[in-house]
């Protein structure tokens, strides 16, 4: 008995050295001047490390993605036109995917296979085989310097915003051609999707609205007025409601998804722009870039709970 008691008392020992638990799950915070990312535990709301852990991951970050199973973080890097890989438990890079001129906006598609980064200056999208972390397909889109690279979550379809020729690719994932254009209104930037993929969404910044468009046509079929230069979209799990930062009155508008109305205005920080949702959906993290935090919001009662100090000019969240 004695004996049987030390062997698991020593397997357990073991199994704290080799496999510890972390508590989870984390925000990640690229922080655009720093050129590092803040993470935050979302139980406590506290900052827990910054990545990497020595020096920076270069003069310019900007959008993040994490990666669904193997605990990646992939960073814009924006000053070396790449995307840096990182091993958020060893918290330090571990390799830097060349993707082309100027990246901004990226996004993992649903299967974990392919990270998609738009390419501003190049009028392209270029998408990336995880698996061997370079880059498969470079996509040129018909509208001029892609911002924001959504995937649809079926993943035939990746749309990309155009901050100068106001209007969304459409590209076809299976011929890899853009194959629709939709006019926007002015300066489209966010993109999120419904959950069963019939509608997407795009905020407008220049023009302070949310455009609903059908995935069916592709077609503008409503907008929704929400605050001044509107910019980031998130969307929670079942789909009935909208968040959309507004940066020029430092808020975030609620929306009720079926009534297409606007329901709460949440007062952030300075400049508010890419968020996250928590998976449980209860708490939305908000970057404000003019005031080097993190706003986070009951979603239960659409109130600003805390704000988190990060680095200089956060850009977004990502939670994982």
């Amino acid at each position: 008995m004695q004996k049987k008691l030390q062997h698991t008392l020593i397997a357990s020992v073991f199994a704290c050295f080799c496999f510890p638990v972390f508590s989870q799950p984390f925000a990640y915070v690229p922080n655009e001047k720093d050129g590092t990312v803040t993470v935050i535990d979302t139980q406590t709301d506290e900052v827990v490390k910054l990545l990497p852990a020595k020096g920076r991951l270069g003069k310019k970050v900007q959008a993040a993605a994490i990666h669904s199973t193997n605990q990646k973080l992939y960073v814009v890097v924006r000053d070396k036109n790449a995307v840096s890989v990182v091993d958020t438990q060893k918290n330090k890079q571990t390799a830097l995917i060349k993707v082309g001129d100027e990246p901004e906006g990226i996004d993992i598609s649903p299967d974990g296979k392919l990270l998609a980064a738009c390419l501003e200056e190049e009028n392209a999208v270029a998408l990336v085989d995880l698996q061997t972390n370079k880059v498969k397909h470079t996509i040129a889109t018909q509208g001029k310097n892609p911002e924001h690279c959504v995937f649809s979550p079926d993943q035939q379809w990746l749309l990309a915003s155009n901050e100068e020729s106001n209007d969304v690719d459409v590209i076809n994932l299976k011929s890899l051609k853009s194959e629709h254009l939709i006019a926007a209104t002015k300066h489209p930037r966010g993109i999120g999707f419904s959950p069963d993929g019939q509608w997407a969404y795009v905020a407008n910044e220049a023009a302070s609205l949310l455009e609903i468009v059908s995935t069916t046509d592709w077609k503008v079929q409503a907008n929704i007025k929400v605050g001044l230069r509107s910019n980031g979209v998130k969307v929670n799990a079942d789909g009935n409601r909208i968040y959309v930062s507004n940066g020029g009155d430092h808020n975030v508008s609620v929306i009720d998804t079926p009534g297409r109305e606007v329901i709460a205005t949440v007062p952030v920080g300075q400049r508010p722009w890419n968020m996250a949702l928590t998976p449980d959906g209860k708490k939305l993290y908000v970057a404000n870039g003019r005031s080097n935090n993190v706003s986070v919001i009951d979603t239960q009662t659409n109130t600003k709970i805390k704000d988190i100090p990060v680095g200089n000019l956060p850009w977004g969240v990502v939670i994982h």
